[in-house]
């Protein structure tokens, strides 16, 4: 699976060769290098550990940036593994955004901007009771358990609580360009979380 670690920018619009607005994400892709990797043999597993983001030195300890050391780099904020990577790498190898060019669609996954404590028809979607003639249950979630059996709310119940802050992907976005000189890539739509916050963008698994 091809990936790399990235910083959602914003939204913008472009125009496309058949003069066709698109609003697109902008994300940016800065220099991913290769500080580790998980083989079959050694870790049941395989795949490739990436890091993106300088971090100050004062603000590491010596264990975490010790990871750093085989790659030669300085420490780096963020560090990724992506399952069965593609591309054959090695450790110390800088990957940038150049990988997407040949690619059309990608899935992005990151941390959905949180919206604190919410009730039940913000939350989940639900239609409520009727406003009128005094109803009192217009933004009711109805009922949530059983009476004599089994006289508990099961877990999991569609009920009011935290919402968002939670890992979502955003699958088969359309990508409109790639600009190697800025290190950016826009993907056509939404994604995930805030503006800034990291993403991971890897080729579409249904495309």
């Amino acid at each position: 699976m091809l990936g790399l670690i990235g910083k959602k920018i914003g939204m913008t619009q472009v125009f496309d060769a058949n003069g066709v607005l698109t609003p697109v994400t902008v994300i940016k892709i800065e220099d991913n290098v290769v500080v580790g990797s998980r083989t079959q043999e050694a870790n049941g597993y395989s795949a490739a550990v990436l890091a993106s983001g300088d971090l100050k030195k004062s603000r590491t300890t010596k264990p975490y940036a010790g990871q750093f050391k085989a790659a030669s780099c300085e420490p780096k904020k963020t560090v990724m593994e992506i399952r069965d990577f593609d591309q054959e790498v090695k450790v110390g190898d800088v990957l940038g955004v150049d990988m997407f060019k040949d690619i059309s669609f990608v899935d992005v996954t990151g941390t959905s901007k949180g919206k604190g404590f919410q009730g039940g028809m913000k939350r989940h979607g639900f239609g409520g009771g009727r406003a009128t003639h005094g109803s009192k249950f217009h933004r009711d979630i109805g009922g949530t358990a059983m009476s004599s059996t089994p006289s508990r709310t099961f877990k999991g119940h569609k009920m009011a609580g935290h919402m968002g802050a939670e890992r979502t992907t955003v699958q088969n976005l359309k990508v409109v360009a790639v600009d190697s000189e800025m290190q950016v890539l826009m993907v056509k739509g939404a994604i995930p979380g805030p503006t800034m916050s990291t993403v991971i963008v890897k080729k579409a698994i249904k495309k």
